[in-house]
């Protein structure tokens, strides 16, 4: 993720306030990039989050949440995990958790107050999908590409946090959903952990590699 922009904020997204006390310990958590398009284009489905709930409220984000904590920590308990957030926040069924195909591990900064450990999987849409919305966690979803999200956050029109941006500009250098999964598969994947560096009233949020991230 080294080598784009540091962003600075005035204030934490939701959910995401800054600690004051000890490092609390990222929960395990997994997300799906459901993709469509084949060999033709590239889009992602996001969902917002109901902004009457405390995390991410409003965000449009990935499908996705923690594991249970009877569900272990491995890679099995992650994918699992994975299907099941998508099932139940998008009405989304993909069988078989292995044709998830890891991307990236996000670790919320040490200086957040609730922190995940999380890692970030691509899944081709099947071709019957029909996603909703739960009217509980999500209230609202889309297909979006890559730019058109970024576009649609940059107008006010969603909410984007961190991790997502970062993500949807990693996934705009691929033209089509094939050659992103083609690039994905036997990729090494290794764990981005931003830091935040606060200055009066303004958080500037670094990736590893960038000024200031030592």
């Amino acid at each position: 993720m080294a080598g784009y922009a540091v962003v600075d904020v005035d204030r934490p997204p939701p959910g995401e306030e800054l600690n004051t006390g000890a490092v609390t310990t990222p929960r395990p958590a997994a997300t799906v990039l459901l993709l469509r398009g084949g060999g033709e284009t590239l889009e992602v489905l996001l969902v917002k989050r109901n902004p009457d709930r405390g995390f991410m409220a409003g965000a449009w984000v990935f499908p996705g949440g923690s594991l249970d904590s009877a569900e272990g920590s491995d890679d099995a308990a992650h994918r699992v995990a994975a299907l099941r957030e998508l099932s139940e926040e998008a009405s989304v069924t993909l069988t078989d958790p292995a044709q998830l195909v890891p991307f990236s591990r996000w670790i919320t900064p040490a200086q957040v107050a609730k922190r995940f450990d999380t890692w970030f999987y691509l899944a081709p849409a099947p071709p019957d999908a029909d996603p909703r919305a739960d009217g509980g966690e999500t209230v609202d979803l889309g297909w979006f590409t890559p730019q058109g999200a970024l576009d649609a956050h940059e107008r006010g029109e969603i909410l984007l946090v961190f991790p997502t941006i970062k993500t949807l500009e990693q996934l705009g250098a691929f033209a089509t959903a094939d050659a992103l999964l083609d690039h994905a598969r036997g990729r090494e994947v290794r764990p981005v952990e931003p830091r935040v560096l606060v200055s009066g009233e303004t958080a500037r949020v670094v990736l590893p590699g960038e000024p200031g991230y030592e």
